[in-house]
C-alpha cells in the first residue's frame, strides 16, 4: 500500500510541483464546483497509477490541483464508493494520497437522503457525527502504523472548530444550515421505506453512499474533517415517493452555490 501510495504521489508531484494544503471531495452532481478553483493542474483518475476510475453520472473523475481562497487546494472531482464494486480499502486510496501530497484538512460533500422530518429537497446539513456500520470499515486488515494507530479515535471524527466556523459563515451570508448525523450505507439500491424509517430509529438525520470510509481514513492519519451534506430527496414521506438518480443530481445543482460560498470561506478562514 505505501510503495502504491508513493508512485501516485511521485507522479502527481512530477506534473504538479506545489504542495496542497486542503483535500476537497465533491460528491454527486456537486462537482461544478471545481469552476470556483484557480486550475493549475488537472489530471484524470485514470492517469494516476493505482487510481479507481470513477464510474457514477454526476462525477467527472479528475483530480483538479489549484488555489482557492488564496490556498493551495487538491480536489476530486468525482469519488468512489462500494457499490461500484471498490473494495473499501480503494475508495480511500484518494485520501492517503491527499495526505502524502501535504493536506492538512479535508473538506467533503455528498449527496443524502433526508431523514430527519424537519428537512427538505435543497436543505444543507453540516455532518456533526456519523453512523459507519453498515459499510465495510476501511481500516480492516493489517494496520500500517505509519499511517496511524491500531485503535483511532472517532470521538471526534468531525472537527469542531471548523463546524463552528462553518456555522458563523453560514449565518453571515444568510444561509440556513442544519447539523446532524450521517448514516452511510452500501447502495446502490435508495433505501425501501422501512430502512428509512430504521435509520430514522438508530439516530441519523441523513442517509447516503459514502463519505464515511473516507473520513475514517483521514481520521487515522490525524487530518481533520469537515463534511456536508446537500438533501436532495426525503425518504420520510408518502409510501408512493419514488426516487431518481437525475432528481437527485437537479437537487444538489440548486443547492450548490450555497455550498461552494461555505466550502470557500471555510477554506480562506484556514
Amino acid at each position: 500500500m505505501i510503495s502504491k501510495i508513493n508512485e501516485a504521489v511521485a507522479f502527481i508531484q512530477s506534473k504538479y510541483s506545489e504542495t496542497p494544503v486542503v483535500g476537497i471531495v465533491l460528491g454527486s452532481g456537486l462537482g461544478s464546483f471545481t469552476s470556483e478553483i484557480k486550475i493549475e493542474q488537472e489530471i484524470h483518475y485514470s492517469e494516476i497509477p493505482h487510481f479507481p476510475v470513477s464510474t457514477v453520472e454526476g462525477h467527472s473523475g479528475k483530480l483538479i490541483l489549484g488555489e482557492l481562497s488564496g490556498k493551495k487546494v487538491v480536489a476530486m472531482a468525482g469519488r468512489f464508493h462500494y457499490y461500484e464494486g471498490y473494495a473499501a480499502q480503494d475508495i480511500v486510496f484518494p485520501i492517503r494520497v491527499m495526505k502524502y501530497l501535504g493536506i492538512s484538512t479535508l473538506l467533503l460533500s455528498n449527496a443524502a437522503g433526508g431523514v430527519n422530518r424537519s428537512y427538505k429537497v435543497g436543505d444543507i446539513m453540516i455532518i456533526k457525527d456519523h453512523i459507519s456500520q453498515f459499510t465495510p470499515n476501511p481500516l480492516i486488515g493489517k494496520n500500517e502504523k505509519e499511517f496511524g494507530p491500531r485503535f483511532p479515535d472517532m470521538s471526534e471524527a468531525y472537527n469542531k472548530k471548523l463546524i463552528a466556523k462553518a456555522k458563523e459563515i453560514a449565518k453571515a451570508k444568510g444561509i440556513d444550515v442544519k447539523e446532524g448525523v450521517y448514516l452511510a450505507v452500501t447502495g446502490p439500491t435508495f433505501e425501501t421505506h422501512a430502512e428509512y424509517r430504521m435509520v430514522e430509529a438508530l439516530g441519523g438525520d441523513a442517509v447516503g453512499m459514502s463519505t464515511v470510509q473516507e473520513v475514517i481514513i483521514a481520521n487515522h492519519m490525524k487530518v481533520p474533517c469537515f463534511a456536508m451534506s446537500v438533501i436532495t430527496d426525503v425518504g420520510i414521506r408518502d409510501d408512493d415517493n419514488v426516487i431518481t438518480h437525475e432528481e437527485v443530481l437537479e437537487a444538489a445543482k440548486q443547492a450548490e452555490p450555497k455550498l461552494s460560498h461555505l466550502f470557500k470561506e471555510l477554506v480562506a478562514s484556514l
